[in-house]
């Protein structure tokens, strides 16, 4: 028996959620029957956290202990083969044991995708939220700078999950611009439940006109949801990275034939 921590990219869309629920296709369901059909044993999956349904990941973590005597190259080929288009294990590899995917993590950092063009993109649908109309920049990063910092987060989340404490640290917040998207970057130790969304759906509104950029403190001061921003959509958002006290997946991804990529002159 060992210890082994997968980094997983999905796309949110194709799922209802992280979680296993029965009738309910999942993220973690098809990772979980993916091992078995694999190996023959059924594991418990263990994530750095749940995502909604909708929500995309890049870097998701997430362990289990199995008995298979597969190295570790040759049990992520094996599960890749057994899994939907829609998710791959990127990274794989056996760590110590009391290692867990979600109590060690001290960290995660999350992107909220937007296109802001005048007719909405045909590329991409269900990969990014959409608003024809521009926004205020200087006005959201205004407001942003607010979040920066210890905070109560009551304001800017929803029921839907047990939690001892509504403070959150939130370490970064940055809108970067690219043509005619922008992402919405934050990386915290940790977040409430759509933290993040309202996040994002309130600098929209403060980018829109259609709130100050005062109106975030006052929200957090408060604590009243009603004085922070809408939830934005699922698909806008990404799990980008997970933290960890640790190195986790060192190295390069290296195989039979060595790193993929372009080499050479």
């Amino acid at each position: 028996m060992r210890n082994v921590r997968t980094e997983l990219t999905y796309d949110g869309g194709a799922f209802h959620g992280w979680q296993r629920q029965e009738g309910f296709d999942s993220v973690q369901e098809a990772l979980e029957d993916a091992v078995e059909a694999a190996t023959g044993e059924r594991v418990v999956l263990h994530g750095s956290g749940r995502t909604d349904t909708g929500v995309h990941a890049l870097r998701q973590v997430a362990s289990f202990h199995v008995e298979t005597r597969l190295d570790d190259d040759r049990l992520r080929h094996a599960v890749n083969a057994h899994l939907p288009p829609q998710v791959v294990v990127r990274r794989l590899e056996t760590c110590r044991d009391e290692f867990h995917a979600r109590f060690d993590a001290v960290g995660k950092r999350y992107a909220y995708l937007t296109a802001t063009t005048r007719f909405r993109p045909p590329l991409g649908r269900g990969a990014m939220h959409w608003i024809p109309q521009s926004l205020d920049a200087e006005a959201m990063r205004r407001a942003a700078a607010d979040l920066v910092g210890e905070h109560d987060f009551k304001a800017f989340s929803n029921s839907g999950s047990e939690r001892e404490s509504t403070v959150r640290s939130v370490r970064a917040l940055r809108l970067v611009r690219r043509r005619e998207r922008f992402a919405l970057v934050i990386e915290a130790d940790g977040f409430l439940y759509n933290m993040v969304r309202i996040i994002a759906g309130t600098l929209i509104e403060v980018g829109r006109g259609r709130s100050a950029p005062e109106m975030v403190r006052s929200a957090l001061e408060s604590g009243r949801r009603d004085l922070a921003g809408p939830t934005a959509p699922a698909e806008g958002l990404y799990l980008v990275r997970v933290r960890y006290g640790e190195s986790v997946f060192g190295g390069a991804d290296r195989g039979p034939r060595g790193a993929p990529g372009l080499f050479g002159g």
